[in-house]
C-alpha cells in the first residue's frame, strides 16, 4: 500500500512539474480509445496502447534523471549535460518506436 501511494505521488509530481509528461498523457488519452478502436485483436490493441505507455515510462525515468542532475548543481557540467541528453534521446527513441508500431500494425492487412 505504501509503495502504491509513493508511486501515485510520483505520477502527481510528474504531472505537476513536467510539461512533456502532461503532453504525453494528453496523447495517451487519445491513443487509448483510438488503439481500442483500430486494433483488430487483443495483441494489436496491446501493441498500439502499450507502445505509448512505454513513452510515458521512459519520460518518467528521464524526468528522474533530470531531477537528480539538477539537484547536484545547475552550473554547466559536461557529464550532467550528457546525462540529460541521453535521457532525452531515450524518450525520442520510445516515441519513434511507438510511431513504428502504429505504422506497422495499421499498415498490415
Amino acid at each position: 500500500m505504501k509503495a502504491t501511494a509513493i508511486s501515485l505521488g510520483g505520477l502527481r509530481a510528474a504531472f505537476r512539474h513536467e510539461e512533456a509528461f502532461r503532453q504525453e498523457v494528453l496523447v495517451l488519452l487519445i491513443v487509448i480509445p483510438t488503439g481500442l478502436w483500430l486494433g483488430n485483436t487483443g495483441a494489436e490493441r496491446a501493441l498500439l496502447i502499450g507502445s505509448w505507455v512505454l513513452v510515458i515510462v521512459v519520460e518518467l525515468v528521464n524526468s528522474a534523471i533530470e531531477s537528480v542532475v539538477d539537484r547536484i548543481g545547475l552550473e554547466h557540467n559536461e557529464l550532467a549535460g550528457r546525462a540529460k541528453d541521453l535521457g532525452s534521446a531515450a524518450v525520442f527513441c520510445a516515441i519513434m518506436l511507438a510511431i513504428a508500431v502504429w505504422v506497422v500494425v495499421l499498415a498490415t492487412p
